[in-house]
């Protein structure tokens, strides 16, 4: 064999080597897609997601105010009816909820838990207002000795965070248990308003939220237009899948505020919480618009790795330059009006067209 025919012979050999690789690698990243996309929430043919069956929020029922004096009065919690004190002086908060509640109806409590961030106390809080309230201890561990200490006569918690410790906490002053964080969380903030005896100001609170959502949904096109939207909001978190946020999570319902809503994907979510999808697994979170936070490093919650790799970019709504990073503190840790109204502002200065 000549040198040209043998050189000849190996281009063909490496030739057909190359297109064999080529074939087997494209037929690897098929079977892989096919995997990723099985149960997607992928965009019909005529460019639309399918909605989730979200239920509608329960309506928030609401005591009647107390008098206005020295006494106490009877407020209904997880735990029983608990009698507190008409003008509370000195309250304790154990959770983001309760201290996003008293905060919004006027009150600075003496003390609070801290979340898990290195700021203490989240960032869109007032920071001037909560200089002076003692750090208690880590949401769900607090420093009991650290409570008792500030001789509050009245504490604002919820079964979900300290249901084990009520015995304790009652000792040391009346103490209203909401049976959750979260949702129903409006349904929260009415029992904090009772505890706190605020239920005019609560109300009023909630009518101006009412009217404030109603105001974001005409900026952005109006009922019509924000119910044909899907959107997602998904949360990397250090430790964890990464989690698609459903009907009856606290941002569910804010965006449920304003007329839009997730995606099928949460369909079958646990308590209508969320649904956790693996990295393979993110084609899953698309949706018309994505809003996106970490929990945890960017690194280490995999977001970073998840929002540079080919799944990620080939989301609708990332090529549609509608995947938008958002502050895990106030989307998602943050649960209240005040929370809600940043929330709402967020979303208009967003979204709407200027």
């Amino acid at each position: 064999m000549s040198r040209s025919t043998a050189a000849a012979s190996r281009s063909r050999r490496t030739t057909a080597t190359a297109a064999a690789a080529a074939v087997a690698a494209g037929a690897l990243l098929l079977s892989a897609c096919e995997k990723d996309d099985s149960g997607a929430s992928a965009a019909g043919p005529n460019g639309t997601f399918k909605a989730a069956d979200c239920p509608a929020q329960p309506t928030t029922s609401w005591p009647a105010p107390a008098p206005k004096g020295d006494g106490s009065h009877p407020v209904r919690t997880a735990m029983g009816e608990v009698r507190v004190p008409d003008a509370p002086k000195r309250v304790v908060v154990l959770d983001t909820a309760e201290l996003d509640s008293a905060l919004t109806l006027g009150v600075t409590p003496v003390g609070a838990t801290r979340s898990d961030v290195a700021s203490g106390f989240l960032d869109y809080l007032p920071q001037d207002t909560l200089a002076g309230v003692k750090d208690v201890g880590r949401i769900g561990a607090p420093n009991l000795e650290a409570v008792a200490a500030l001789k509050p006569d009245l504490i604002l918690t919820n079964k979900v965070r300290d249901g084990q410790r009520y015995a304790e906490l009652s000792k040391i002053a009346p103490t209203v248990m909401t049976e959750s964080t979260g949702y129903p969380w409006k349904q929260n903030f009415a029992v904090h308003a009772a505890a706190l005896n605020r239920i005019p100001e609560a109300e009023r609170t909630v009518a101006a939220y009412a009217a404030h959502a109603e105001r974001v949904t005409r900026s952005l096109g109006g009922p019509a237009k924000v119910r044909a939207l899907r959107t997602n909001v998904v949360r990397f978190v250090e430790g964890a899948d990464t989690r698609v946020y459903g009907c009856q999570s606290y941002i569910g319902t804010v965006l449920d505020d304003i007329g839009t809503g997730p995606t099928s994907v949460v369909d079958g979510a646990q308590d209508g919480l969320m649904v956790e999808v693996s990295p393979e697994q993110i084609t899953k979170a698309d949706a018309n618009i994505v809003f996106y936070a970490t929990y945890g490093s960017p690194e280490k919650s995999k977001e970073a790795q998840i929002t540079t790799g080919p799944l990620w970019k080939n989301l609708r709504a990332v090529r549609d330059g509608r995947s938008l990073r958002v502050d895990d503190q106030l989307w998602i840790q943050g649960i209240g009006y005040t929370a809600a109204d940043k929330v709402l502002d967020e979303i208009q200065q967003r979204l709407a067209k200027k």
